[in-house]
Order: C-alpha cells, then structure tokens, then sequence
C-alpha cells in the first residue's frame, strides 16, 4: 500500500471558509472521479480556524491549510493516475492554492 499525503495552502483570494468549500464540495468529487479505479481511500483534513484553546500550541502560524490523504495499492497504480500528462484537476488545484507538497509515507499502526 502506498499512502501519500498532500499538504496544501490555499490561493491569497481564497478565505479559509471558501479554500475548504473548493476543497470539500468540489474538488474532492473531481478527484474521486479523475483517479478511479485507482485511489483505495481519500481523506482530506482541513486546518480549524481557531486552536488556541488546546494545550501545546507551538509558536507561529502553520504553513499549511490542510492535507490530503490518499492510499494507492500498489505504485504502478499511483503512477497510472500522476505519471499522465491529461490531468484535469492540476489546473483546479494550481487556481486555488498557493503552495502544495507531497510526502510519501509508511503507516506504522502503534498498539494502544
């Protein structure tokens, strides 16, 4: 299983409310639909507006407004969907963020 994860900023014209509206409501679905059969699982975690109020806060402001969770079977089948030159959600991704990096993981599940 390949699990990557993309880390995403939002455009300077996008407020918070309307980056996770894009995202969410719209985006998403596009993605879903573009990266069939492929994608196994989909997860997009969107930055709260406010978490002062949660104990061990590092300083500054977070560099990113969100990440996307996505888990691929096997490699082959992530190169099938980002090895095409036909993207059709790379234009709708560049229009509505600033910045965005991946970072390809391996999930180690710790015992509670």
């Amino acid at each position: 299983m390949i699990k990557v994860m993309w880390f995403l900023r939002r455009a300077p014209h996008l407020s918070r409310a309307e980056f996770a509206d894009w995202w969410l409501n719209r985006h998403a679905k596009d993605i879903a639909a573009d990266q069939a059969p492929y994608l196994r699982r989909y997860v997009i975690d969107v930055a709260v507006e406010d978490d002062s109020g949660l104990a061990g806060k590092p300083a500054g402001t977070p560099e990113w407004d969100g990440i996307a969770e996505q888990w691929f079977a096997t490699e082959a089948d992530y190169n099938a969907v980002y090895g095409r030159a036909d993207r059709p959600t790379r234009a709708d991704t560049l229009a509505h963020t600033s910045a965005f990096q991946r970072l390809v993981v391996r999930e180690y599940e710790q015992p509670l």
